[in-house]
């Protein structure tokens, strides 16, 4: 898998979860825009193994996308007290910093992020036919 691949997945990431916590929130902040990178970047990285499903992709994606914003909270909302989300009146909520309803909320945002790798990995594979040609 090439560089440009990660670089794309990390930018489309780091844009399209801005926009998504700009669009429902109102705001965001800078670190979850480099957690939304890094979270496609990672997807990117195991959507293109092969057999990789769907429900596999939702799968997984969500429980590293749990991983990875319960370790941000960790350091953004309790060590730096940046404050910036609180889940504790949220259900089945772990310090505050992860829940059960946006675990599955994490899922089902791996719907369109699969096609997306998907998208990105074949118009990458063309690319390269053509510059092989």
């Amino acid at each position: 898998m090439k560089l440009s691949q990660h670089i794309i997945a990390f930018f489309m990431g780091y844009f399209f979860y801005c926009l998504f916590e700009i669009d429902t929130r109102g705001y965001t902040h800078w670190t979850m825009a480099l957690t939304g990178g890094l979270a496609m970047t990672v997807l990117h990285s195991i959507n293109s193994r092969e057999g990789m499903t769907l429900m596999k992709s939702c799968f997984l994606g969500a429980l590293i996308i749990t991983a990875m914003e319960f370790a941000v909270g960790v350091f953004d909302n309790i060590i730096m007290r940046w404050d910036v989300w609180d889940y504790s009146d949220m259900p089945f909520n772990i310090m505050g910093q992860i829940c059960l309803p946006f675990s599955f909320a994490w899922a089902l945002m791996c719907i369109p992020a699969y096609y997306l790798c998907r998208l990105i990995r074949h118009k990458f594979s063309l690319n390269s036919k053509t510059e092989n040609a």
